[in-house]
């Protein structure tokens, strides 16, 4: 058994086959999962696990080169564009519509489904390279 890091070997398999600019989604319990990508469905209960706890996770796994945020998130959730802005600050964020965003979603190599139930708290984690 792993001893530590990301447990659940959904996501661990899918973190060891990214390559450069491979692209993956966190999203809330409400963004609709595109027909042929993957889910990795967490979801326990509303707002169980949230999307920071997550994000966290990832974050301490994964060479994030650049994000992709909804627009809307800036008016919508400010906390949670706040929250985001403060784990990775040096990190390029780009912004598009959540219709934009949905439409992107389909060429994520998963979508990692959270609990999350607050507005357009979904991402997209674009791979970097340790190198």
């Amino acid at each position: 058994m792993k001893k530590n890091g990301t447990l659940n070997s959904e996501i661990d398999k899918v973190l060891a086959d990214l390559g450069h600019t491979d692209q993956l989604v966190i999203a809330d319990a409400g963004l609709p999962i595109p027909n042929g990508v993957k889910k990795i469905d967490l979801a326990l209960a509303l707002s169980d696990p949230p999307f920071q706890k997550v994000l966290d996770l990832l974050l301490a796994e994964m060479v994030i080169e650049e994000v992709t945020l909804a627009d809307e998130i800036k008016t919508d959730n400010v906390e949670q564009l706040e929250q985001i802005k403060q784990k990775l600050p040096s990190k390029k964020i780009n912004y598009v519509s959540h219709e934009e965003f949905k439409q992107l979603s389909k060429h994520a190599k998963a979508i990692i489904r959270t609990g999350e139930a607050t507005p357009y708290s979904n991402i997209i984690l674009q791979s970097g390279v340790l190198f």
